[in-house]
Protein backbone atom coordinates (compact mmCIF):
# COMPACT_ATOMS: atom_id res chain seq x y z
CA UNK A 1 0.00 0.00 0.00
CA UNK A 2 3.15 2.35 0.77
CA UNK A 3 4.34 2.33 -2.21
CA UNK A 4 1.03 2.40 -4.33
CA UNK A 5 0.46 6.01 -1.74
CA UNK A 6 3.95 7.14 -3.19
CA UNK A 7 2.89 6.62 -6.70
CA UNK A 8 0.02 8.23 -6.36
CA UNK A 9 1.79 11.42 -5.17
CA UNK A 10 2.39 14.37 -7.32
CA UNK A 11 6.42 13.66 -8.55
CA UNK A 12 7.19 16.81 -6.45
CA UNK A 13 6.25 15.26 -3.35
CA UNK A 14 7.70 11.75 -4.02
CA UNK A 15 11.46 10.87 -2.21
CA UNK A 16 12.89 8.91 -4.58
CA UNK A 17 16.78 8.79 -3.92
CA UNK A 18 19.17 11.70 -3.21
CA UNK A 19 19.44 14.46 -4.64
CA UNK A 20 22.70 16.17 -4.71
CA UNK A 21 23.34 20.25 -6.10
CA UNK A 22 25.67 20.60 -8.24
CA UNK A 23 27.64 23.99 -8.85
CA UNK A 24 29.96 24.53 -12.17
CA UNK A 25 32.88 26.86 -11.80
CA UNK A 26 33.85 27.25 -15.26
CA UNK A 27 35.98 29.86 -17.42
CA UNK A 28 38.93 32.07 -15.99
CA UNK A 29 38.54 33.57 -12.56
CA UNK A 30 38.89 37.91 -13.04
CA UNK A 31 37.14 40.55 -11.35
CA UNK A 32 34.37 42.44 -13.63
CA UNK A 33 32.96 40.94 -16.88
CA UNK A 34 30.91 42.12 -19.05
CA UNK A 35 27.49 41.25 -20.27
CA UNK A 36 29.42 39.68 -23.78
CA UNK A 37 31.58 37.35 -21.57
CA UNK A 38 30.53 36.58 -17.38
CA UNK A 39 33.45 36.38 -15.16
CA UNK A 40 34.03 33.65 -12.75
CA UNK A 41 34.43 35.73 -9.60
CA UNK A 42 32.54 36.26 -6.29
CA UNK A 43 30.12 38.24 -7.39
CA UNK A 44 28.33 36.28 -10.00
CA UNK A 45 29.11 32.83 -8.28
CA UNK A 46 28.18 34.15 -4.73
CA UNK A 47 24.00 33.47 -5.53
CA UNK A 48 24.81 29.81 -6.70
CA UNK A 49 26.61 29.12 -4.10
CA UNK A 50 23.95 30.03 -1.25
CA UNK A 51 21.25 28.43 -3.28
CA UNK A 52 23.28 24.94 -3.52
CA UNK A 53 24.37 25.08 -0.09
CA UNK A 54 20.57 26.03 1.02
CA UNK A 55 19.38 22.50 0.39
CA UNK A 56 18.39 21.54 3.09
CA UNK A 57 18.22 17.55 2.40
CA UNK A 58 21.56 17.16 0.19
CA UNK A 59 24.19 15.63 2.17
CA UNK A 60 26.76 16.78 0.31
CA UNK A 61 27.32 19.68 -2.46
CA UNK A 62 29.57 18.69 -5.87
CA UNK A 63 31.68 21.12 -7.29
CA UNK A 64 32.86 20.96 -11.25
CA UNK A 65 36.04 23.07 -11.44
CA UNK A 66 37.58 23.90 -14.89
CA UNK A 67 39.64 26.70 -15.04
CA UNK A 68 42.63 27.72 -15.55
CA UNK A 69 43.15 30.06 -12.64
CA UNK A 70 43.74 34.34 -13.16
CA UNK A 71 42.58 36.47 -10.13
CA UNK A 72 44.38 35.40 -6.77
CA UNK A 73 42.25 37.47 -4.63
CA UNK A 74 38.65 36.13 -6.67
CA UNK A 75 39.79 32.75 -6.01
CA UNK A 76 40.80 32.89 -2.39
CA UNK A 77 37.66 34.57 -2.23
CA UNK A 78 35.33 31.61 -4.16
CA UNK A 79 37.43 29.23 -2.04
CA UNK A 80 36.37 31.14 1.32
CA UNK A 81 32.73 31.26 0.65
CA UNK A 82 32.33 27.97 -0.33
CA UNK A 83 34.28 26.63 2.68
CA UNK A 84 32.44 28.86 5.21
CA UNK A 85 29.03 27.67 3.86
CA UNK A 86 29.95 24.31 4.26
CA UNK A 87 30.36 24.64 7.59
CA UNK A 88 27.42 26.95 8.06
CA UNK A 89 25.02 24.44 6.40
CA UNK A 90 27.41 21.20 7.57
CA UNK A 91 27.56 20.00 3.90
CA UNK A 92 30.65 17.90 2.56
CA UNK A 93 31.98 19.53 -0.75
CA UNK A 94 33.36 17.30 -3.77
CA UNK A 95 35.36 19.18 -5.87
CA UNK A 96 35.32 17.48 -9.59
CA UNK A 97 38.11 18.27 -12.11
CA UNK A 98 37.32 18.28 -15.53
CA UNK A 99 39.80 19.69 -17.96
CA UNK A 100 42.47 21.98 -15.76
CA UNK A 101 41.89 22.85 -11.84
CA UNK A 102 45.29 25.16 -12.06
CA UNK A 103 46.62 27.96 -9.93
CA UNK A 104 43.61 29.99 -9.14
CA UNK A 105 41.33 26.97 -10.59
CA UNK A 106 43.56 24.74 -8.05
CA UNK A 107 42.96 26.90 -5.07
CA UNK A 108 39.47 26.65 -5.30
CA UNK A 109 39.37 23.20 -5.63
CA UNK A 110 41.21 23.13 -2.23
CA UNK A 111 37.98 23.94 -0.73
CA UNK A 112 36.56 20.42 -1.00
CA UNK A 113 36.72 17.93 1.38
CA UNK A 114 37.35 15.83 -1.35
CA UNK A 115 39.14 16.41 -4.70
CA UNK A 116 38.57 14.10 -7.80
CA UNK A 117 40.08 14.48 -11.21
CA UNK A 118 40.10 11.90 -14.16
CA UNK A 119 43.26 10.99 -15.07
CA UNK A 120 43.68 13.08 -17.68
CA UNK A 121 42.66 16.24 -15.91
CA UNK A 122 45.65 18.47 -15.27
CA UNK A 123 45.91 19.95 -11.76
CA UNK A 124 48.50 22.00 -9.90
CA UNK A 125 50.74 25.22 -11.05
CA UNK A 126 50.84 26.34 -7.58
CA UNK A 127 52.52 29.75 -8.48
CA UNK A 128 52.07 33.27 -9.09
CA UNK A 129 52.52 35.00 -12.63
CA UNK A 130 52.16 38.50 -13.98
CA UNK A 131 52.76 39.63 -17.22
CA UNK A 132 52.34 41.97 -19.88
CA UNK A 133 54.12 43.79 -23.07
CA UNK A 134 56.59 46.83 -23.21
CA UNK A 135 56.71 49.34 -25.87
CA UNK A 136 59.70 51.34 -24.99
CA UNK A 137 60.26 52.63 -28.61
CA UNK A 138 57.25 52.71 -30.14
CA UNK A 139 55.77 56.44 -29.39
CA UNK A 140 59.04 57.58 -30.89
CA UNK A 141 58.55 55.60 -34.14
CA UNK A 142 55.44 56.69 -34.58
CA UNK A 143 55.86 60.53 -33.80
CA UNK A 144 53.89 60.35 -31.04
CA UNK A 145 55.04 62.19 -27.45
CA UNK A 146 53.70 60.97 -24.03
CA UNK A 147 53.15 63.47 -21.28
CA UNK A 148 52.97 62.00 -17.64
CA UNK A 149 52.41 63.82 -14.68
CA UNK A 150 52.64 61.88 -11.20
CA UNK A 151 52.76 62.99 -7.55
CA UNK A 152 54.99 59.96 -6.13
CA UNK A 153 57.92 58.69 -7.17
CA UNK A 154 56.62 55.24 -8.13
CA UNK A 155 53.45 55.79 -9.70
CA UNK A 156 54.59 54.67 -13.09
CA UNK A 157 56.05 52.26 -12.13
CA UNK A 158 55.96 49.05 -15.11
CA UNK A 159 55.08 51.63 -17.31
CA UNK A 160 55.13 49.80 -20.43
CA UNK A 161 56.13 52.85 -22.16
CA UNK A 162 59.11 53.28 -20.72
CA UNK A 163 62.27 50.77 -20.25
CA UNK A 164 61.91 48.29 -16.99
CA UNK A 165 63.68 49.41 -13.79
CA UNK A 166 65.47 46.84 -11.66
CA UNK A 167 64.16 47.68 -9.06
CA UNK A 168 60.40 47.89 -10.38
CA UNK A 169 61.17 44.33 -11.25
CA UNK A 170 62.34 43.36 -7.52
CA UNK A 171 59.62 45.33 -6.29
CA UNK A 172 56.98 42.89 -8.32
CA UNK A 173 58.57 40.00 -7.49
CA UNK A 174 58.75 40.25 -3.88
CA UNK A 175 54.81 41.18 -4.30
CA UNK A 176 54.36 37.67 -6.00
CA UNK A 177 56.47 35.72 -3.38
CA UNK A 178 53.91 37.27 -0.48
CA UNK A 179 50.92 35.47 -2.49
CA UNK A 180 52.68 32.55 -3.31
CA UNK A 181 53.38 31.95 0.40
CA UNK A 182 49.66 32.59 1.39
CA UNK A 183 49.09 29.56 -1.65
CA UNK A 184 51.07 27.62 -0.08
CA UNK A 185 49.76 27.57 3.35
CA UNK A 186 46.76 27.09 1.82
CA UNK A 187 48.01 24.20 0.04
CA UNK A 188 49.29 22.97 3.68
CA UNK A 189 46.77 23.39 5.74
CA UNK A 190 44.29 21.86 3.44
CA UNK A 191 46.43 18.74 2.15
CA UNK A 192 49.49 18.70 3.93
CA UNK A 193 49.22 15.25 5.37
CA UNK A 194 48.60 14.18 2.17
CA UNK A 195 51.56 15.47 -0.13
CA UNK A 196 54.22 13.88 -1.12
CA UNK A 197 57.67 15.17 0.05
CA UNK A 198 58.88 16.95 -2.95
CA UNK A 199 59.54 20.69 -3.73
CA UNK A 200 58.23 20.60 -6.85
CA UNK A 201 54.57 21.24 -6.01
CA UNK A 202 54.96 24.47 -5.25
CA UNK A 203 57.08 25.18 -8.26
CA UNK A 204 54.19 26.30 -10.88
CA UNK A 205 54.73 23.01 -12.55
CA UNK A 206 51.24 21.42 -13.05
CA UNK A 207 50.57 17.59 -13.46
CA UNK A 208 48.42 15.05 -15.08
CA UNK A 209 45.22 14.22 -12.24
CA UNK A 210 46.73 10.22 -12.21
CA UNK A 211 50.34 11.98 -11.08
CA UNK A 212 48.35 14.79 -9.29
CA UNK A 213 46.75 11.75 -6.89
CA UNK A 214 50.20 10.56 -6.60
CA UNK A 215 51.71 13.45 -5.47
CA UNK A 216 48.82 14.05 -2.98
CA UNK A 217 47.23 16.83 -4.60
CA UNK A 218 44.06 14.49 -6.01
CA UNK A 219 42.42 12.16 -3.98
CA UNK A 220 41.21 9.97 -6.38
CA UNK A 221 40.42 9.34 -9.95
CA UNK A 222 36.30 9.20 -11.41
CA UNK A 223 33.58 10.99 -12.48
CA UNK A 224 31.12 13.13 -10.68
CA UNK A 225 27.79 10.84 -11.69
CA UNK A 226 29.35 7.61 -11.16
CA UNK A 227 31.03 8.43 -7.89
CA UNK A 228 27.76 9.86 -6.31
CA UNK A 229 25.81 7.12 -6.99
CA UNK A 230 28.41 4.72 -5.68
CA UNK A 231 28.26 6.87 -2.49
CA UNK A 232 24.65 7.91 -2.59
CA UNK A 233 23.06 5.06 -4.03
CA UNK A 234 21.68 4.30 -7.98
CA UNK A 235 18.77 6.68 -7.42
CA UNK A 236 20.70 9.45 -6.77
CA UNK A 237 19.92 12.81 -8.88
CA UNK A 238 22.07 15.39 -9.95
CA UNK A 239 20.55 18.87 -10.11
CA UNK A 240 22.64 21.58 -11.84
CA UNK A 241 22.15 24.88 -9.65
CA UNK A 242 22.64 28.00 -12.13
CA UNK A 243 22.39 31.32 -11.57
CA UNK A 244 18.18 32.81 -12.19
CA UNK A 245 17.82 34.57 -15.03
CA UNK A 246 19.29 38.14 -15.86
CA UNK A 247 21.87 37.87 -13.40
CA UNK A 248 24.21 38.40 -16.08
CA UNK A 249 23.94 41.84 -18.46
CA UNK A 250 20.21 42.87 -16.66
CA UNK A 251 18.97 46.10 -18.23
CA UNK A 252 18.80 48.53 -15.42
CA UNK A 253 15.23 50.10 -14.47
CA UNK A 254 14.83 53.36 -17.08
CA UNK A 255 17.90 52.34 -18.86
CA UNK A 256 17.20 53.64 -22.75
CA UNK A 257 19.48 53.32 -26.00
CA UNK A 258 19.53 57.37 -25.79
CA UNK A 259 22.16 59.14 -22.71
CA UNK A 260 25.55 57.11 -23.84
CA UNK A 261 23.69 53.46 -24.09
CA UNK A 262 25.58 53.35 -27.47
CA UNK A 263 29.15 54.67 -26.41
CA UNK A 264 28.13 51.71 -23.12
CA UNK A 265 27.71 49.06 -25.72
CA UNK A 266 31.33 49.99 -27.95
CA UNK A 267 33.21 50.39 -24.40
CA UNK A 268 31.60 46.77 -23.05
CA UNK A 269 32.64 45.73 -26.71
CA UNK A 270 36.36 46.38 -26.62
CA UNK A 271 36.19 45.45 -23.08
CA UNK A 272 34.72 41.80 -23.60
CA UNK A 273 37.61 41.74 -26.59
CA UNK A 274 40.60 42.18 -24.08
CA UNK A 275 39.14 39.83 -21.61
CA UNK A 276 38.61 36.87 -24.46
CA UNK A 277 42.43 37.79 -25.41
CA UNK A 278 43.25 37.45 -21.69
CA UNK A 279 40.99 33.94 -21.06
CA UNK A 280 42.98 32.45 -23.87
CA UNK A 281 46.24 33.20 -22.74
CA UNK A 282 45.12 31.31 -19.39
CA UNK A 283 43.92 28.49 -21.06
CA UNK A 284 46.67 28.43 -23.63
CA UNK A 285 49.35 27.56 -20.95
CA UNK A 286 47.43 24.36 -20.56
CA UNK A 287 47.23 23.81 -24.41
CA UNK A 288 43.22 24.03 -23.72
Amino acid sequence: MAGLFRKLLPKRFRKEGVTIPVVRLHGAIMAGGSQFRPALNLATIAPVLEKAFSMKDAPAVAISVNSPGGSPVQSRLIYQRIRDLAEEKKKRVIIFVEDVAASGGYMIALAGDEIIADPTSIVGSIGVVSGGFGFPELLKKIGVERRVYTAGSNKVMLDPFQPEKEKDIEFLKGLQLEIHDVFIGMVKARRGHLLADTPDIFSGLFWSGRRGQELGLVDSLGDMRGEMKKRFGEKTRLQLVSASRGLFGRRQPGASLAGGMAERFAVSAVSGLAEVAEERALWGRFGL
